[in-house]
């Protein structure tokens, strides 16, 4: 008998209780499902990392398919740690993001096209996060995650879709601010609140529009090599990697959608900050250029940490490949997560009126306390 049929055996009495990191019983609960699924699963083995491996399957469509997410490679025994500071970040996020949301929508006065355009990014930031955070976590805490093909192609289309419209939101209040400080008269005239609503239906459009045809490429593919996606969410290429037909177009279609989006909304917000900038060397008071370098600066580390992790990211995940893959995922989780954590505090916080609306926000139930206090004192007194 040959090792394979010693493994096969003992896999079926049950004598191994253990594979790697995978117990027989998970073994056991995801071949149920796969089997739920229509799967005739023909062939398995181990594989040396210890993870379940599916080689040989006879399925009718790739909507049955599913992928097995393990988190970060290399990296399984210190997942649980690594999760203390992303539950922070993301719990950051949520709350600093809606503060700003709620502020905002309860204040008519802040119903101005900076401000909109601050709520339309603290939202995305939530959706944003939300989307991987949580499935990322429970990976951490209770090990390789099942996801099922329509769940994993929902994410991969909201992932990339709302990282485009965060994208285009940066490059609306680029320009917001442009107006704002290099044509302060025609400020009032250009930004409506019907350009802003068309600007936030654009961004919606141009981000579905963009991302809807990587899904179909994803679509015509078919995956009959391992469904182990070592990642914590699923992601446009991780997923094209795993099919058997070659994904020339999958990678010339998501690099030529990248820099005809992404790529020069950089370029823009970067040309509108450098004529902001070019417009506050020439402010004679020195109180005011101080300011404005304070606020474009903030502005600009922002947006510098966002498009950096997002590039490195993005190209060392296609061309990069002598990078360790525990680097790449790390840094695929960071620049979903660290943006919606810094945005709410660079573009909310500083800005003097939201900073006090929030203060407001948290003191006034103290006031109305004291009030309610002295006036029982008034009455008592009576």
């Amino acid at each position: 008998m040959n090792p394979e049929e010693k493994k096969r055996t003992k896999l079926r009495n049950g004598s191994m209780d253990k594979v790697g990191n995978v117990t027989i019983e998970e073994v056991k609960r995801k071949i149920e499902i796969y089997c739920l699924c229509s799967y005739c699963i023909k062939k398995m083995y181990i594989k040396d990392s210890g993870y379940l491996s599916v080689t040989t399957l006879n399925y009718t469509s790739a909507q049955f398919t599913s992928f097995l997410l393990t988190g970060v490679p290399g990296l399984e025994g210190f997942q649980i740690w690594i999760s203390i500071p992303f539950s922070c970040m993301y719990l950051l996020a949520v709350i600093g993001n809606g503060l700003v949301m709620a502020v905002v929508a309860r204040d008519k006065s802040l119903h101005a096209p900076m401000y909109l355009f601050l709520t339309m990014l603290a939202l995305n930031d939530v959706l944003l996060c939300t989307v991987t955070v949580p499935k990322m976590l429970v990976i951490f805490w209770k090990g390789p995650s099942l996801s099922m093909f329509p769940a994993c192609l929902t994410q991969m289309f909201f992932v990339h879709a709302l990282f485009l419209s965060e994208s285009a939101v940066l490059l609306a209040m680029a320009f917001d601010r442009y107006v704002a400080i290099s044509a302060p008269l025609h400020y009032a005239t250009l930004l409506t609140g019907s350009f802003i609503g068309k600007v936030g239906l654009a961004l919606v459009a141009r981000s579905v529009a963009v991302v809807t045809p990587g899904v179909l490429l994803i679509l015509r593919l078919h995956f009959c090599r391992s469904h182990i996606i070592h990642h914590t969410y699923c992601e446009n290429m991780g997923i094209a990697k795993l099919a058997c037909n070659s994904i020339t177009v999958n990678s010339i279609y998501g690099l030529t959608a990248a820099l005809l989006t992404t790529g020069l909304d950089f370029v823009l917000i970067s040309l509108s900050y450098w004529l902001i900038l070019r417009t506050v060397f020439q402010l004679p008071s020195r109180e005011a250029r101080t300011k404005a370098f304070g606020t474009c600066g903030a502005h600009l580390c922002v947006i510098l940490i966002f498009y950096s992790l997002a590039f490195f990211s993005f190209f060392t995940h296609r061309f990069g490949h002598q990078v360790p893959r525990h680097i790449l995922i790390l840094l695929a989780n960071l620049y979903l997560l660290v943006p919606p954590t810094m945005n709410p505090v660079v573009y909310g916080i500083k800005t003097k009126e939201i900073r006090m609306r929030v203060i407001g926000l948290f003191s006034q139930p103290k006031r109305s306390k004291n009030n309610e206090a002295a006036k029982n004192r008034g009455i008592q007194d009576r």
